[in-house]
């Protein structure tokens, strides 16, 4: 009990010195918090969704099941609406309907906008069933009712201001249909962010799965009393197995959960080593505080050694300080955690993706994780200074301001550190030499591990070094103030070297991802240079959708156009000459010219004959797995089409980062052996210009897409620009989560800086009566905030280079060779950090240079 009182009354007489501390534990437990229970919103949201989309049990076509033929075809696979009366005929089957729904279109309205979500999120088209009832009610006017009426969801009407008579173009496989909104039907759940559209059933045989009489899927319902799964079975005994995926309504929604589960998990684990990050830059901020906590009340932790108080005691009482400021932070990191969720989730409604706060989902794990994370961090990182703490004799601690530092372990922890940071790279030079990606990934992890250990270990080591050396460039200019700074940064290297440690963990990652983003660019950029021949290529620019014949045939009467190639994927089966076959190989069916449009090299064989009649290419990587050499025959079963023997032409290099495996062959040759009904439609297009008319070309390419805003056209340096900016849209994101750990940082300097003001109290009054004015006492915290930013920012900038280094010769193992260090962000990281050290030094040196100084040379 005794122990208990000295802890609360310590922690409540330095409440001002833990509250950064707190701080620290704060954002850490409310980023874990917050990322929980937004994934857990995220769950429910959809776990409603699906329940309430999914019928009794569902009937759908077996070829239909893991199938890529819709984004391909742009057709659903679909089955004889004969299914539903058979279907009709089971046991306990009150009713059945048939269903289409295809997510391979775009809807325009009549300023040619497509309304489709912005977040990545799918654009529905289908008839409306009775089984829409469950999730959504028509709010406004009525249900289509012919060809010329269409019916929308509330969400995208309110986001795009439509209104009952307003025009919508569907944009799908079998051409363009138009139609007057009739009505809109609101949800019953939350719509996370689909649009989606309704026609009346033959319309949406018609124009969606080109062929009436047929539908994607069958809702049953079922009797009263009846079980999903009693149903299921009964329907299944009524029709053919094999021919048919039978479901029932959970097993339907736990099959679309599957569908987003890997982007949510994605996003769950990415925020949750961030803010393990920031957990583990916290630490450093928590040994500080408490070292220097500890350090303060010498003599008070001496005279309690003197009256009786056992080591285990001095031990306890800082645990149990520590153990209440891990209380109070979590505490308060779960209630923060909550509100950072909403706030997450406003700002994904903010980009489409609606999440209601009525879903808000905080289960009983989420705060039991925030705590017991919260207090054993902050526990375990009070332990050392409370260790130090308890060694300390009665006598030493009544004779000594401070705890004397101890040589044996300076010298120690130099050994393990220079161990360490050795071992680890020697793990990084060994993962710059390996052969494959998969060991080279491992011996990185384990490079990245080992250095910025042994560089946190030894980080009081190079203190000494490198903060005179950041003194003698930056520091010796400001005469006696700018010495007394580097004195002050260096009286202490472990505390030094501790603070610098925070802010280089983020750094350091900040100049890893720098560097492989920028070699990642610039290697893909080299590549495009030396192999795209094209002057423009042709993508969709939302997922699952694939570029239409009629959008197809518009690019070809362009004017002013050299070429233009058709490129298509398909899968099939490959039988080896060996007997052994290959499911699920992915060849690209595309027209001659695109031997000119991508330049190949070949190692045997000419590129030219793999777009003859029957013939096909195949990557080295595939012909020496498999023994393959030019002259040899396949035997290749086409998805939904005919075996075809193929002649192997030509055997291209896989000594690249564009096409790396790629099997070519002639879109005529596909034609013989795939029905018209189950060509894939083109994935990208290419186009070259004519002579010297690049500039008409590029805008006659674009006028004739003017209609089909899901189409992009691009020049090689809009190429370029869309892939560098795809790669700063993720690093942007991560800069952006990695700033949480460095917010922990400069609050672990300004927490230094505040715990260092206090301790040398005494001293900063005596230097004030011999003649040191404020400006002089605030400049020299600051500068000495500076050189710490520095030292941290060096470091962490060496460290994040060498791993992002070592990472870009393994991606040259994937065709992307160029190293590029990008020194415009490193040289202004540098520089922002010492803006950095200069913001966190505003306080403590505003409260220095307020100190009175009779005071302050009283201070004992």
């Amino acid at each position: 009990m005794t122990v208990l009182k000295t802890s609360m009354r310590n922690f409540l007489a330095h409440k001002g010195r833990m509250a950064l501390s707190a701080v620290a534990v704060v954002l850490s437990v409310a980023f874990v918090c917050g990322t929980l229970v937004f994934s857990d919103t995220m769950n429910t949201t959809f776990d409603k969704l699906f329940a309430a989309t999914s019928a009794d049990v569902t009937v759908s076509p077996k070829s239909a099941e893991d199938s890529d033929d819709a984004p391909r075809s742009g057709k659903p696979e679909s089955m004889p609406a004969s299914v539903i009366a058979e279907a009709r005929k089971a046991d306990g089957a009150k009713d059945a309907e048939g269903a289409v729904a295809s997510q391979s279109v775009t809807v325009v309205d009549s300023d040619n906008k497509n309304l489709g979500p912005s977040n990545g999120g799918p654009t529905i088209a289908g008839n409306w069933t009775r089984n829409d009832l469950r999730s959504m009610d028509i709010t406004t006017g009525h249900s289509p009712r012919g060809p010329t009426e269409v019916m929308i969801d509330a969400d995208t009407a309110d986001k795009h201001h439509l209104e009952i008579g307003d025009k919508l173009r569907t944009i799908a496989a079998t051409g363009d249909h138009t139609a007057r909104i009739s009505g809109i039907a609101t949800f019953k759940v939350t719509n996370p962010g689909a649009a989606i559209v309704y026609f009346d059933t033959a319309t949406a045989q018609r124009e969606l799965l080109g062929a009436t009489g047929r539908f994607t899927h069958i809702n049953v319902t079922a009797d009263a009393g009846v079980s999903d799964n009693a149903l299921k079975r009964n329907v299944a005994s009524t029709l053919d197995k094999a021919s048919y995926d039978i479901k029932t309504q959970k097993e339907t929604a736990d099959d679309n959960r599957k569908d987003v589960s890997s982007f949510l998990n994605v996003m769950k684990y990415a925020m949750l080593g961030f803010a393990g990050i920031a957990f583990l830059v916290g630490i450093f901020l928590i040994i500080n505080t408490f070292s220097m906590l500890v350090a303060q009340r010498t003599r008070e932790i001496g005279l309690m050694r003197a009256i009786g108080s056992s080591r285990k005691q001095v031990n306890r009482s800082v645990l149990v300080e520590a153990l209440l400021l891990g209380v109070v932070g979590s505490v308060l990191g779960v209630g923060a955690g909550v509100g950072l969720a909403v706030g997450l989730m406003k700002l994904m409604s903010g980009i489409g993706m609606k999440l209601s706060t009525g879903d808000l989902t905080v289960n009983w794990t989420t705060p039991v994780v925030g705590m017991v994370l919260g207090v054993v961090v902050t526990v375990l990182a009070a332990y050392l200074p409370a260790r130090r703490a308890a060694k300390v004799s009665p006598m030493a601690a009544l004779r000594d301001a401070g705890t004397p530092a101890d040589g044996r372990a300076s010298v120690l922890r130099a050994v393990i550190g220079l161990v360490l940071t050795g071992v680890g790279g020697l793990g990084l030079y060994a993962a710059s030499r390996a052969d494959e990606a998969k060991e080279g990934s491992l011996l990185l992890g384990g490079g990245v591990v080992l250095t910025l250990i042994g560089f946190v270990v030894i980080g009081p080591v190079l203190a000494s070094g490198v903060v005179r050396v950041i003194s003698v460039v930056l520091l010796r200019a400001f005469g006696p103030v700018g010495r007394m700074a580097e004195r002050n940064a260096l009286r202490n290297p472990r505390r030094t070297g501790a603070t610098g440690a925070a802010l280089m963990i983020g750094l350091a990652l900040v100049a890893c991802l720098s560097v492989v983003g920028s070699s990642m660019v610039a290697s893909a950029t080299d590549e495009l240079d030396k192999s795209v021949g094209a002057d423009f290529i042709v993508q969709p620019t939302q997922p699952g959708v694939a570029i239409t014949e009629k959008a197809a045939k518009a690019l070809e009467k362009a004017d002013h156009v050299g070429h233009i190639t058709h490129y298509k994927q398909i899968n099939a089966d490959m039988t080896t000459p060996d007997g052994k076959t290959v499911d699920g190989v992915g060849l690209s069916a595309a027209d001659p010219t695109y031997a000119k449009d991508l330049r190949r090299e070949t190692v045997a064989g000419e590129l030219s004959a793999a777009y003859g009649k029957n013939a096909m290419s195949t990557g080295d990587e595939f012909a020496k797995k498999h023994g393959l050499k030019v002259g040899d025959k396949l035997k290749v079963a086409f998805e939904h089409g005919r075996t075809a023997e193929l002649r192997l032409a030509a055997i291209t290099s896989d000594d690249s980062s564009v096409d790396k495996g790629a099997m070519y062959m002639n879109i005529a040759t596909l034609k013989e052996y795939v029905p018209a009904d189950r060509m894939p439609q083109n994935e990208i297009m290419f186009a070259t210009a004519a002579k010297g008319q690049e500039d008409a070309a590029y805008q006659s390419l674009k006028d004739a897409l003017a209609a089909y805003p899901q189409y992009k056209v691009m020049d090689q340096t809009d190429f370029k620009q869309t892939l560098k900016d795809q790669v700063g849209q993720l690093l942007n994101v991560v800069y952006g989560l990695l700033g949480l750990a460095i917010i922990v940082a400069i609050l672990g300097v300004v927490n230094t800086l505040a715990l260092s003001v206090v301790e040398r109290t005494r001293e900063i009054g005596l230097m004030r009566a011999i003649g040191l004015s404020r400006r002089q006492l605030r400049r020299m915290i600051r500068m000495e905030s500076v050189v710490i930013a520095l030292f941290g920012a060096l470091l962490g900038l060496g460290l994040g280079m060498g791993w992002g280094a070592t990472a870009q010769q393994l991606l040259a193992l994937e065709g992307l060779k160029i190293l590029e260090i990008p020194w415009p962000t490193i040289i202004a990281v540098f520089v922002g950090s010492a803006f950095v050290g200069l913001f966190a030094a505003l306080v403590p040196a505003f409260r220095a240079g307020r100190m009175n100084v009779l005071n302050a040379i009283a201070t004992e």
